[in-house]
């Protein structure tokens, strides 16, 4: 496996697996860049070193091809904007275009191929089925897409290149034809990018050999999707705190009342068994003692403040309200390795997302005297970019599913393509 520094790429076509899966307003103009700024450094590595570039990306969850709407054209200015250099676009992944295009890029130019995902072949799932489909029909499917036309996709995206990087982390967890099979057309040529390294070098480091106290900021709405994560951190860090819509499964399990808010009953015997856990590996759990409520899910819903644990009827928890923010920041300062993964409230609504910039604004001060600061998930992300400190944090991630997957001890198939 060839680090991308030491590769050399002079005359050489290199076909970047990139996430530009990024969000759109209503004109089809970027409105967050994140990820096209985060692969600019790789890009430009292969340009400096005499290489042309051909990215490929998938955007949205297109049905058809070609569907404007998730057409990679509209990010072409944003690319442009960011790289300094034209980007030609392919308008398709497969058609005679795109070959062309390749077959004839010379050193310093860079081409766009049109959304994976137009194709069925990108992740392996048929289209068109009929609604009453058997699961052995699904089953036969999506066999016969995998043995013949992905293949054929495969081996023609991967002919327009003389190398492949991966350096779309966000999408590490999916085995998808541009994400791990086209990495066997080049076994003496493949290699992460450097948002791919980055990332690989930041989990490892806080996962394998945290400076401690390390400590975990969990959120989220339900205790169902966390508990493999919540499982693996247990075996890892010192102080665990929970915030968000789970925490009330974790108060109603131990005999509090919630009112209206997120809970999940069936989990009861879940979150109990975490805290037993946690008290026998001697790891200290923080959950806010109070809550901001409201009597409605909307911006103009009457609030008030309640004991987390004795929420009255018809009212539902929010946010963490001054105690949590107290108690959390006290636990943050103590701490040498922090790990930030979901809000702690209703980030989306200003005046439920008190709580969640709190917890930001605890890290960001954490950082500043010298502990180790990783944020990811998408939420959390999205956070500490609205409340404008991800420049006071040591690492934000780009990857959603991909970090939570490998933060619970999975191998995800695109780092184990490079790899192999």
């Amino acid at each position: 496996m060839f680090a991308i520094d030491n590769y050399d790429f002079k005359g050489k076509r290199a076909i970047i697996r990139v996430d530009f899966n990024v969000p759109l307003n209503e004109k089809g103009e970027v409105t967050d860049d994140t990820r096209i700024r985060a692969a600019i450094p790789t890009i430009k590595k292969v340009l400096e070193k005499g290489g042309s570039v051909i990215l490929m990306s998938h955007l949205g969850r297109p049905k058809k091809n070609p569907d404007p709407k998730f057409s990679l054209e509209q990010i072409v200015p944003a690319i442009e904007k960011r790289l300094g250099v034209k980007v030609m676009f392919a308008g398709d992944c497969m058609g005679e275009k795109a070959a062309e295009m390749a077959k004839n890029l010379k050193p310093g130019e860079v081409m766009l191929l049109e959304n994976l995902r137009f194709y069925a072949e990108e992740e392996g799932k048929p289209r068109g089925l009929a609604e009453d489909a058997t699961d052995e029909e699904k089953k036969a499917a999506k066999k016969a897409l995998k043995e013949g036309p992905q293949k054929e996709f495969v081996k023609k995206l991967a002919s327009y290149a003389d190398c492949y990087i991966n350096d779309a982390f966000g999408t590490a967890h999916r085995a998808h034809a541009s994400t791990a099979l086209i990495a066997d057309y080049f076994p003496n040529d493949k290699m992460f990018g450097y948002v791919m390294e980055n990332e690989l070098k930041a989990i490892d480091g806080i996962m394998l050999n945290p400076e401690r106290p390390f400590c975990a900021i969990l959120g989220g709405s339900k205790v169902s999707t966390k508990i493999t994560i919540i499982e693996n951190l247990l075996e890892k860090v010192d102080v665990l705190v929970l915030g968000g819509g789970m925490t009330y499964t974790f108060a109603a399990a131990e005999g509090g009342k919630v009112g209206n808010s997120i809970c999940e009953p069936d989990q009861f015997q879940t979150a109990l068994d975490i805290l037993a856990k946690a008290k026998e590996k001697g790891v200290k759990v923080v959950m806010s003692p109070d809550a901001l409520i409201a009597d409605a899910f909307s911006a103009d819903a009457n609030t008030n403040v309640a004991p987390a644990n004795n929420i009255p009827d018809g009212w539902e928890g929010v946010d963490i309200a001054d105690e949590g923010k107290k108690v959390f920041r006290e636990e943050i300062l103590k701490c040498k390795t922090i790990l930030w993964n979901g809000p702690v409230g209703v980030f989306e609504i200003d005046k439920f997302a008190t709580g969640s910039r709190a917890v930001a604004e605890a890290i960001a001060e954490a950082t500043s005297k010298g502990a180790y600061s990783l944020i990811g998930g998408g939420d959390s992300v999205a956070c500490i970019n609205k409340f404008g400190l991800a420049d006071k944090v040591s690492y934000v991630s780009t990857g959603g599913g991909a970090l939570l997957e490998y933060m619970e001890g999975k191998e995800l198939p695109g780092v184990a393509a490079i790899r192999k």
